[in-house]
C-alpha cells in the first residue's frame, strides 16, 4: 500500500528540487567553463557602452557582421545591429519565414549606479568632489566607505570623443564616498535607512591636492582639471557634455568555500543578458530567425532612444521583414518572447517578505515569472497559461532545470522588466531568469547552477 502511495505521489505532486541532486559530473565540468566566461564578460562589461563592445568583440569572433539597411540575407547569416554604442540586438535568420514569427530574448545592460550631474566638480574645505545623480533604484547607504570606479564617455568641444576608464587596472587611482562616523552619527542612527543618506550626500571624492598660490580660490579642483586635461583633453566644460558612470570597484568573485556562487557588481542583468548572447552563439539550429537583445534603460522605465520602448527595435526587425518582403505585424504575432531578467531568490534572512512557496531559491534552476508588477499585478503584462505551457515543455524536452516564481509577498514585492513593452507590441512574451540576493546591491550573488540553467533555457528557445 505505501508503494503505491508513493508512486502516485511521484505522479501527481509537484516537487521543487534542488538542481545538483541530479547535475552529473560532466555537466559540473561545462557549467564550471561557463562561468568562468560569464565572469569575463561581467569584468569587461561594468557599464552598458563597455557590454555593447565587449558583445561586438564575442560576436565578430563568432562570424556575425555588422547590419546595414537593406543588407541581402539568407538562412544562417549572423548579424548584429549597435543602437548607438548604449544597446544591441543579433540576429540569426531562420529556415522559415519571418511572417511565421521569430525567437527572442530581452536582456538588459544597464544596471543601477551613480551618475555625474552636469556641472560635477566642485571644492569645499580644500577637498575636491564630484557629484552625483544616482541612476535606477538603489539603497544609498550601500554606497559609502566602498572604492568605486569611473567609466564614460566626454564629448569635447571640438566634436571628438575621449573614453575614461579610471579604477580597474592595478595602477589606477580609485574613489569613494566618505561616511559619517558613529562618535557623530546618533542623529542620523534613528533615522529610516532609506532617509538616514540623502542623494545629496553622495559626492565622490577624487583629491585633496591643491596648487597655485595659497590666496587663490579653487586651488585643489583647479589641480584636478589639470589632471583631467593632461591625461585626456578634457576642460571643466567638457563635463557638461559627459556621460560618466560611477560603478563598484572589484572584479567578479567566486563565493562560499564550494565556490557554488557568483558575487559581482551588475548580475542584474547582465547574468541574463550574458545567457541569452551564449546560447545564440551555441544554438544549433534556427528554424525561427533568432534575435538576442541588449536593452539600455530598464532601470529607469525602458525610454530613451536605447530603451526597449524604443522605435530602433521596430527599425531592425522592420528591415529584416522586408527583406523577406514579410509584414511586420505578422511577425510580431506569431513571435515567442522570453524576457530575460532576474528575480529575487528567498533570502531566509529576510523570511518575513518574501512568500517561501512562491518565490524562487537558489539552486533551483532558470526561474519563470509569470507575472511582474505591483500588488494587483499593475504593471504587469501576465502571461497566459499557453505562453507558460509553452516554455515549460520545452524546458521539459531539453531537460533544463526550472521553477517558478514571483517577487516576495503581494503587499510588499514587486518589481519590472521589458517583458510590457514586448508584449505590448502583440509578441507573447514570459519573464525568465536567474534568482538573485542582494538584488540592486553594489555587489549582488548569484549561483553558477542557475547561470548554467539559464544559459539552457536561452539555447533552448533559439532552438525550439
Amino acid at each position: 500500500m505505501a508503494e503505491k502511495k508513493n508512486e502516485l505521489k511521484e505522479k501527481l505532486m509537484y516537487k521543487a528540487v534542488n538542481g545538483y541532486d541530479s547535475l552529473s559530473a560532466a555537466e559540473e565540468k561545462k557549467m564550471t567553463a561557463y562561468c568562468e566566461d560569464y565572469k569575463k564578460f561581467l569584468d569587461n562589461g561594468k557599464t552598458e557602452r563597455m557590454c555593447v563592445k565587449y558583445c561586438i568583440k564575442l560576436a565578430e569572433e563568432k562570424g556575425f557582421k555588422e547590419y546595414k539597411a537593406g543588407m541581402k540575407l539568407k538562412a544562417g547569416d549572423k548579424v548584429y545591429y549597435n543602437n548607438r554604442g548604449k544597446a544591441i540586438m543579433l540576429a540569426v535568420i531562420g529556415t522559415e519565414k519571418m511572417d511565421k514569427g521569430i525567437n527572442l530574448t530581452a536582456a538588459h545592460t544597464d544596471a543601477p549606479r551613480l551618475d555625474l550631474k552636469p556641472n560635477p566638480l566642485y571644492e569645499d574645505g580644500e577637498l575636491a568632489y564630484f557629484k552625483t545623480h544616482h541612476y535606477g533604484g538603489i539603497r544609498k547607504y550601500q554606497w559609502l566607505s566602498r572604492t568605486l570606479e569611473l567609466y564614460g564617455v566626454v564629448i569635447l568641444a571640438d566634436g571628438s570623443s575621449v573614453e575614461v576608464n579610471i579604477g580597474a587596472d592595478e595602477g589606477d587611482p580609485q574613489f569613494i564616498i566618505e561616511d559619517l562616523l558613529p562618535h557623530l552619527g546618533k542623529a542620523s542612527d534613528k533615522e529610516p535607512l532609506n532617509t538616514a543618506v540623502k542623494s545629496e550626500v553622495l559626492n565622490i571624492l577624487v583629491g585633496s591636492r591643491p596648487i597655485g598660490k595659497d590666496s587663490e580660490k579653487d586651488r585643489v579642483k583647479l589641480g584636478i582639471l589639470k589632471i583631467l586635461n593632461e591625461k585626456y583633453g578634457i576642460t571643466e566644460e567638457d563635463l557638461i557634455s559627459a556621460e560618466l558612470e560611477i560603478v563598484p570597484a572589484g572584479k567578479a568573485r567566486d563565493i562560499g568555500f564550494d565556490r557554488s556562487l557568483i558575487a559581482a557588481y551588475g548580475h542584474d542583468d547582465r547574468v541574463c543578458a550574458y545567457a541569452e548572447l551564449a546560447g545564440l552563439f551555441d544554438a544549433k539550429k534556427f528554424k525561427k530567425t533568432g534575435v538576442c537583445i541588449f536593452a539600455d534603460k530598464e532601470e529607469i522605465g525602458s525610454m530613451g532612444v536605447s530603451g526597449m520602448q524604443s522605435q530602433a527595435f521596430e527599425w531592425f526587425i522592420g528591415d529584416l521583414c522586408k527583406g523577406q518582403k514579410v509584414d511586420i505585424r505578422d511577425c510580431f504575432a506569431n513571435s515567442f518572447c522570453v524576457s530575460a531578467d532576474v528575480t529575487a531568490a528567498y533570502d531566509p534572512n529576510y523570511a518575513e517578505v518574501f512568500e517561501v512557496r512562491n518565490d524562487s531559491k537558489i539552486n533551483h534552476g532558470v526561474a519563470f515569472c509569470k507575472y511582474t508588477g505591483h500588488g494587483g499585478k499593475s504593471g504587469a503584462s501576465d502571461a497566459s497559461a499557453e505562453v507558460v505551457g509553452k516554455l515549460r515543455k520545452i524546458m521539459n524536452d531539453n531537460k533544463v532545470v526550472w521553477q517558478m516564481t514571483q517577487m516576495g509577498k503581494n503587499d510588499q514585492g514587486g518589481g519590472g522588466t521589458v517583458a510590457l513593452y514586448m508584449a505590448n507590441r502583440n509578441i507573447d512574451t514570459i519573464d525568465a531568469g536567474v534568482p538573485v540576493l542582494s538584488m540592486h546591491a553594489p555587489y549582488e550573488t548569484v549561483a553558477k547552477f542557475d547561470c548554467y540553467m539559464t544559459y539552457k533555457c536561452m539555447k533552448a528557445v533559439f532552438e525550439s
